[in-house]
């Protein structure tokens, strides 16, 4: 389980395979942290870890992945959002995030609003029905507080250290993003339909 509070940013080193799998190499210094078989968000895509070295780590990415994630087009010397799962008796600073994306959305704007920046992001209603004003959203593995929904979009406003420590500090519009709702508002749904067919 992640919480959405990144713990770095790494740069991808090398990427092999085609449409059926991938490999990635992530160059970080927080592969020190990292044994072969350990849990690690990748731009908020939970990847088990393999080859390790001082200063990188290797993770392989099936089809599934590829489809459902913004990983496909992953090139090497892009820069990628990292985590590492929380320990237990850890804080969850941010929220419940597992590391299982449910789309890409795509940036459709980007506004700054003093010290901070607004980031509106263009997505499927499917997911959007599962985000709330104020509610939780996990957008490239960083969780953050959705400031508004509209019809086929949500924005976030980013705060400084947001910026400059992730990877979101370089949105731009058109760019695809990994988003991941709060997996308790999936819960809520799935037993008022249950309650909903046995009444």
């Amino acid at each position: 389980m992640f919480t959405g509070l990144v713990a770095g940013t790494g740069r991808v080193a090398a990427v092999s395979g085609d449409g059926d799998g991938a490999r990635i190499a992530v160059e970080t210094d927080l592969a020190a942290e990292l044994a072969e078989g350990d849990s690690v968000a990748v731009n908020g895509v939970c990847l088990t870890a393999r080859e390790i070295g001082a200063d990188r780590f290797t993770a392989d990415v099936m089809a599934e992945t590829l489809r459902r994630s913004s990983l496909g087009p992953l090139a090497a010397g892009d820069a990628v959002n990292l985590e590492l799962p929380v320990a237990a008796g850890g804080r969850l600073g941010g929220h419940v995030v597992q590391g299982h994306v449910d789309g890409v959305g795509e940036v459709a704007a980007v506004t700054e609003e003093g010290f901070a920046r607004v980031v509106r992001v263009a997505t499927e209603q499917a997911l959007l029905r599962y985000v709330v004003e104020k509610g939780s959203i996990a957008i490239d593995g960083v969780s953050l507080t959705v400031a508004s929904v509209g019809d086929g979009w949500l924005e976030v406003s980013l705060i400084p250290e947001t910026l400059e420590r992730t990877t979101l500090g370089a949105l731009v519009p058109g760019r695809p993003v990994n988003l991941e709702v709060d997996v308790l508002a999936k819960y809520v749904e799935k037993l008022i339909d249950r309650t909903t067919e046995a009444g």
